[in-house]
């Protein structure tokens, strides 16, 4: 859809603006999902298991400062989103391109759902590094082999950063129920909605 080509575009101004005035903090990228229940139904909807609501997921990326660097990658509710890292991190890779940042050797902090050694070598792959806790799946033992890297302090930081800017997206009523049976409609808005979270520091005092 041209209007989220529009949005697109006016996000990835707000990411380069961010960086020419070294807003940005990208020793850290962290990243996770969430799900908007559909008030009026529409397309790419799925049943979301435990949640009991018909709606969709995205996944998104931010520094440390709570910028949101990446655009999100929507799915159905009832879509499992460890699959959806590696759709997800070509838009890290591209947007960085597009501003001129440097991703080698920069952690990538996520929740043990999406800890699978396709998205361990996905991560590895692209020059940085992951810091995803190790998921046991209901294994009574330990996993064998090398014990993958993971910091536990910066994995603490994801809820003062990514649930923090959802926590702000849900500021947007128009957001925190999907109400557009066009899920292009619906996702160009909420990357305006990322584009006003990264123009927060230019609106102050």
């Amino acid at each position: 859809m041209k209007l989220k080509g529009v949005f697109d575009a006016i996000f990835a101004e707000t990411v380069v603006l961010l960086h020419q005035q070294k807003y940005l903090d990208i020793r850290v990228i962290h990243g996770d999902e969430t799900t908007t229940a559909a008030k009026k139904g529409g397309d790419n909807l799925g049943f979301s298991g435990h949640k009991h609501l018909k709606g969709d997921k995205v996944v998104a990326f931010c520094d440390r400062s709570c910028n949101v660097i990446a655009p999100f990658i929507s799915a159905p509710g009832n879509r499992n989103e460890s699959p959806l890292l590696k759709t997800a991190l070509p838009q890290v890779t591209r947007i960085a391109q597009q501003v001129g940042l440097n991703l080698s050797k920069i952690l990538v902090s996520l929740d043990g759902v999406y800890d699978s050694r396709a998205n361990r070598k996905a991560i590895f792959n692209r020059g940085m590094m992951p810091n995803i806790p190790a998921n046991p799946r209901g294994r009574k033992t330990l996993k064998r082999g090398r014990k993958a890297i993971f910091d536990a302090a910066i994995f603490q930081e994801r809820f003062r950063t990514i649930e923090r800017v959802f926590a702000w997206e849900d500021k947007f009523r128009r957001l925190l129920l999907r109400f557009e049976r066009s899920s292009g409609l619906h996702y160009a808005l909420k990357t305006l909605a990322y584009a006003m979270i990264n123009l927060r520091h230019f609106c102050q005092g």
